[in-house]
């Protein structure tokens, strides 16, 4: 078998790279590890399975799981639309889906509760409820599976849809078996980015939800509250199970998309 040998540049750039994503990410995490495991595996299981904390955790994945879901199926729809139709107000549209990206989150949170809150201008007040935490996530995590699908249907080569269709494929074979297997990659990345996104939100959530313990308290403001109480060994507890959760979820998406794409 060859070696494989990086020149001087490739060498040194590999370096900056790997020394740039230690600083930035696998550090940081190691550190947030080794706090929660301070404490040994009693105290990190007490944190965890804290009746408040448990509440939280089971919302804010259980939430993310199904806005997720909600963003696949809507994402991908949407990103279809804008590629493989033309209508009036679609660069309006395509400025607008990347509103969430833009927004401070604190503000998302105000925009919310003005139309969504007790004085609502549509007659929808689901503040200090479960379908607020639900609907925050939804408006923060909308452009992830859109972009990410975008520009991949945009590069599919449109002769192959019209030969499957002319040897007999019905519209839904042709999506199934030739579009899908090609966007299941994208959707898979839109989906990951999306999920860990929400087990992540605060700022769009916190005005509209309440926080109220054991109904709308999500992982965030948990792990807030455990810091404030100067209790990092807890809020690093709590964080430590959100990464293995979301370590879990990106996995699981990896194998579905490939699996998806053989079968294509």
């Amino acid at each position: 078998m060859s070696s494989v040998r990086l020149t001087r540049g490739s060498g040194l750039g590999l370096g900056v790279a790997l020394l740039w994503f230690s600083l930035l990410v696998l550090i940081p995490l190691a550190a947030v590890v080794a706090t929660a495991a301070a404490g040994g595996w009693d105290g990190f299981w007490r944190a965890v399975t804290n009746e408040q904390t448990a509440a939280a955790i089971r919302l804010t994945v259980g939430t993310a799981l199904l806005v997720t879901i909600v963003n696949v199926v809507m994402g991908t729809l949407i990103a279809w639309v804008l590629v493989r139709d033309r209508f009036p107000g679609q660069r309006a549209l395509e400025v607008l889906i990347d509103v969430p990206f833009a927004l401070p989150t604190i503000v998302a949170g105000l925009v919310l509760l003005s139309l969504y809150g007790p004085d609502s201008p549509l007659g929808l007040d689901v503040a200090n409820t479960r379908a607020a935490v639900f609907l925050a996530f939804l408006f923060v995590t909308l452009p992830f599976v859109v972009r990410t699908v975008q520009p991949v249907l945009a590069e599919l080569d449109r002769e192959v849809e019209e030969a499957a269709a002319s040897l007999g494929a019905s519209r839904l074979t042709t999506f199934r078996r030739i579009i899908l297997p090609a966007l299941a990659p994208a959707i898979a990345a839109g989906a990951a980015l999306s999920f860990a996104r929400g087990v992540s939100e605060y700022g769009s959530l916190v005005l509209l939800s309440g926080n109220l313990p054991m109904q709308t308290e999500v992982t965030s403001v948990r792990i807030l509250s455990s810091i404030e109480n100067d209790n990092l060994a807890n809020a690093a507890a709590v964080a430590t199970v959100l990464l293995a959760v979301s370590f879990a979820v990106i996995v699981a998406l990896d194998v579905i998309q490939r699996r998806v794409g053989r079968r294509g």
